[in-house]
């Protein structure tokens, strides 16, 4: 026999339920993104092999396609066909002006440092000194008074204070006035009041919202995928992908094939 007692104590708590649920919910997420990074390694390592085998085919029939339009072109000397072979050679080609858009900013030795600068937000060269002006150095003399870290009693006050001379300092430094009166603003309001902490329900729930949003954004890398044309060649022989590849490297082969006898054509009535 039981006792009141004893089946209060065997109750369930009221997140347990919920506990179980984010439980479950982590485990599916976990096997979820394993099946999607696998799906996208498979389809990244296709890709490459794809660019490998094809890449080179691709850009010699581009190649020959070009040389064709020119020959014709010189042929008949119609505009229409010289802008034909102008736009197939463009195809060809590297993007045009490389070196004059770099010109200034990099020479044989790389990124100027006036460039390397731009890029990565560091300066190139010190400030220059700044005097601070009478308002600064007022309100910062107010700050150091009123904030001190020595003032403080308790360590977390004392962190709180030296965090805030640090950037009062470097407001000063720069002879920030602007900055200085808002420091001083920020001072005069004090400190920040913390945050309540969620309840173990509102994390579980947050919880819960979390695993949604990923599974959502994995769902739409998975789409991604799957509608691209590289999937689309794996559906197509998901067995023998090798295959497939080869069969369309020997299609490609023969339009390189074709191309040629008809530019041999073409130049030999030249």
């Amino acid at each position: 026999m039981t006792t009141p007692e004893a089946d209060h104590s065997q109750a369930p708590r009221p997140e347990e339920r919920l506990e179980q649920a984010v439980r479950a919910a982590e485990q599916a997420l976990i096997e979820y993104e394993i099946a999607v990074e696998t799906f996208r390694v498979e389809v990244e390592n296709f890709s490459r092999l794809h660019e490998r085998k094809l890449g080179p085919l691709y850009a010699r029939i581009e190649e020959l396609d070009a040389q064709i339009a020119e020959a014709h072109a010189a042929r008949t000397g119609d505009p229409e066909d010289i802008r034909r072979a102008e736009e197939a050679r463009a195809h060809v080609l590297p993007i045009p002006g490389v070196e004059e858009l770099l010109n200034g900013w990099m020479d044989g030795h790389g990124l100027f440092p006036e460039a390397t600068a731009m890029l990565t937000g560091q300066e190139v060269r010190p400030p220059e000194r700044v005097r601070p002006s009478e308002e600064a150095r007022r309100r910062y003399r107010e700050l150091a008074r009123k904030a001190h870290p020595d003032l403080a009693q308790e360590e977390g006050e004392r962190r709180r204070r030296e965090e805030f001379i640090t950037r009062v300092n470097a407001a000063y430094a720069r002879g920030d006035e602007t900055l200085l009166k808002e420091l001083a603003e920020e001072w005069a309001a004090g400190p920040v009041p913390p945050e309540r902490r969620p309840s173990p329900a509102e994390e579980l729930y947050a919880r819960l919202e979390w695993l949604a949003q990923r599974k959502e954004l994995l769902t739409l890398v998975a789409r991604e995928l799957e509608e691209g044309a590289i999937a689309g060649m794996l559906r197509l022989a998901p067995d023998d992908p090798d295959a497939l590849l080869e069969e369309i490297a020997g299609r490609l082969r023969a339009d390189i094939e074709q191309r040629e006898a008809e530019l041999a054509g073409l130049l030999g009535q030249g």
